[in-house]
């Protein structure tokens, strides 16, 4: 069952934690999002075909196949967009949205034609993409971890779905629960960060470009969502974490004995 994150005035944010729960062990936890809107919508990160059924059949509840807008992507990983082949050829004409980096490796997860005319390149300043009456903004997140990332905001419920970046490697009801407190999340979080980021200066970046929105949510694409003071606290975490290049050295690149 989807969690409701925001719910007023038409407007709707739905979040999927479970759908890959019968494989625990062997898949990874991930979430995916549906964003509902005056009678249509968008799904972020659809996820891989584990997640498809269910995020579809939610997705008829609120409207018609036909009625679906965007299918957004914040990167081209396979537990981000694998499901794409079941997306395009459903009844659903929604255009895909994904950085321009990725935009010509979209056709190799579909049958052959399905993706014509329907990938929009996102550039890396990013873009405004309508849906029903409002726009979601995609923010430019490159290198946390893909080349070419994007984050998405919803100015509405003022949610930032943040990919990669926030990860916590939690599941099951720990998943379904915005935390408050970022000490609770980082036992489950730092060693991914430091791995997974590439290097201090874009969290740093990425610290300046947030501080200037008003976030009632973070919300990665595997574990819990943050809310309250555990924004903050995370946005200040990231900007001071050593990763990727700042930690590796000429002892992580040898030729095996």
């Amino acid at each position: 069952m989807p969690v409701t994150l925001f719910n007023q005035n038409g407007h709707e944010c739905l979040m999927f934690t479970d759908l890959a729960d019968e494989h625990a062990g062997e898949a990874v936890q991930s979430n995916q999002f549906l964003i509902i809107d005056d009678g249509t919508g968008a799904i972020i990160d659809p996820g891989g075909n584990l997640a498809y059924s269910e995020l579809y059949l939610t997705m008829t509840r609120h409207f018609t196949p036909q009625k679906l807008e965007a299918i957004i992507a914040s990167h081209a990983d396979p537990d981000i967009i694998a499901s794409l082949d079941r997306w395009t050829t459903s009844a659903t004409q929604a255009k895909i949205y994904v950085s321009k980096v990725w935009e010509r490796f979209i056709p190799h997860f579909c049958k052959p034609g399905k993706t014509a005319g329907r990938v929009v390149g996102i550039p890396d300043p990013g873009m405004r993409i309508r849906i029903g009456r409002h726009d979601l903004i995609a923010l430019p997140a490159h290198f946390m971890h893909a080349e070419g990332n994007f984050q998405f905001y919803d100015p509405v419920s003022k949610i930032l779905f943040s990919g990669d970046l926030g990860v916590s490697l939690v599941g099951g009801e720990i998943a379904k629960k915005p935390v408050t407190s970022l000490a609770t999340l980082l036992p489950s979080m730092e060693a991914f960060h430091r791995r997974y980021m590439v290097s201090n200066k874009v969290l740093r970046l990425w610290a300046d470009m947030v501080s200037t929105l008003e976030i009632s949510m973070l919300v990665p694409q595997h574990g819990a969502p943050m809310a309250g003071p555990a924004i903050q606290e995370f946005i200040a975490w990231v900007r001071d974490l050593n990763c990727g290049i700042d930690l590796v050295s000429s002892a992580n690149y040898r030729v095996p004995n």
